[in-house]
């Protein structure tokens, strides 16, 4: 497999294409937050004070131990 040497213009076209994936990709996830919190604001409700929407990050180390 041979290696084409890249000119600037390549490199800048590059990136534009990855700027507007990644613009896109946002745009879509974004879409997607406002969908779900319309579709189910009970289950968001708790996100708003840094919960993460009733889905526990803590593993069982975040537990204390009985002995």
């Amino acid at each position: 497999m041979s290696k084409r040497p890249t000119s600037s213009t390549d490199a800048a076209s590059r990136e534009d294409r990855l700027r507007a994936a990644l613009r896109a990709n946002l745009a879509r996830r974004k879409a997607q937050g406002r969908a779900r919190a319309i579709d189910d604001p009970d289950d968001n409700a708790g996100a708003q004070n840094g919960d993460q929407g009733g889905r526990s990050t803590a593993g069982p180390a975040a537990e204390p131990r009985q002995e």
